[in-house]
């Protein structure tokens, strides 16, 4: 058996009622290095986690999702001269859910960080002003797919993300509202129960324009039940207002799917670039009006949709696969432990 490493994870990790791409990231990273001989040991972030800290050995590994870091800093500060701690950031949330002094002295008492995206490594690395030598990037993996055929008219659309205010579905309900006249459906997926009201806003919301027939809000879908939907469209649309990375552009683009997301992020990151263009195309947040027109022109244009098809392939073949996430997480990893290595212990 290789190193040993605790991985500290948020409640419901492997929740699949309840899918995000925090959990699933972790998930991904947990089993891919257990595949590569690593003895992981899950904590998860509950009343105890001070008591189970407090009982591993001086020097012991232990990687913590960020979303229990940021809001950890009574319990890892004293733990984090005898401790090897690595955070891993997939939203830095200073400022946001936590006062950013409470972030930032978390992640200055690691030994490393490792982010989701170059987004965010900027982000930290302007706000909190790590060493850059300390902050790593390991991107989300994706899982080649079957190619999506697409329809003639490019007329399903999808959106994929946690039915919340920050993931922007009001903003496309407010485009599609613009372009009654065109041929089309869209669904949404994801998961309902974290933001109520903000779900039953958006079901008033598409009911008030005549558009309840047309949207369907098909609610959280995991593994083939994704898969498939994914194959059935035509184009994923992501209007996020806040995203570190974007992991369903990459699913998305897996099955050959182009993608029209917002410039926040790392969502341009993930879309990436090709030698035929985008895979897709960009708008900026919040603007519903600039979103309609794109949706309206990838409608209206048979061209159009041809080419961002072709492009969207073309980078469906370019994917960084999940061990090369892995391999980059694994690095960071036995890097933190080589001192102690070197040293004989």
């Amino acid at each position: 058996m290789g190193a040993h490493v605790r991985f500290v994870v948020p409640q419901g990790i492997d929740d699949l009622a309840r899918p995000s791409g925090g959990n699933a990231y972790d998930r991904r990273i947990r089993d891919g290095l257990r595949a590569r001989g690593w003895d992981v040991h899950d904590l998860v972030a509950t009343e105890r986690l001070c008591h189970d800290l407090g009982l591993l050995p001086d020097g012991a590994l232990v990687l913590v999702d960020g979303l229990v870091a940021s809001t950890a800093g009574p319990i890892l500060l004293p733990e984090a001269d005898r401790l090897r701690i690595v955070v891993l950031v997939h939203m830095p949330l200073g400022g946001v859910e936590v006062p950013e002094d409470d972030e930032g002295r978390v992640l200055a008492c690691a030994t490393a960080v490792v982010t989701t995206s170059a987004w965010t490594r900027q982000r930290l690395l302007d706000r909190y002003g790590l060493p850059p030598e300390r902050v790593a990037v390991a991107r989300p993996g994706a899982d080649l797919l079957e190619e999506a055929p697409g329809t003639p008219g490019g007329d399903r659309l999808l959106c994929v993300g946690a039915v919340v205010e920050h993931k922007g579905q009001d903003l496309l309900v407010d485009a599609l509202a613009r372009i009654p006249d065109l041929p089309w459906t869209c669904t949404f997926v994801g998961s309902l129960d974290r933001e109520p009201s903000f779900v039953d806003r958006l079901r008033r919301r598409a009911a008030d324009a005549c558009l309840a027939d047309r949207i369907r809000v098909a609610g959280p879908l995991a593994g083939d039940a994704l898969t498939g939907m994914y194959r059935a469209s035509d184009l994923l649309v992501l209007p996020s207002r806040l995203e570190a990375y974007g992991m369903v552009v990459t699913e998305a683009l897996a099955a050959g799917l182009p993608v029209v997301g917002t410039t926040v992020g790392g969502v341009p990151e993930a879309l990436g670039r090709t030698a035929s263009g985008l895979p897709g195309r960009l708008v900026p947040p919040d603007d519903p009006a600039a979103l309609a027109e794109v949706l309206g022109a990838w409608l209206r244009d048979a061209g159009l949709r041809a080419r961002l098809r072709t492009a969207a392939r073309e980078r469906r073949r370019t994917l960084d696969d999940w061990d090369r996430t892995v391999e980059s997480v694994a690095d960071v990893l036995s890097g933190v432990l080589a001192p102690a290595v070197g040293a004989g212990a």
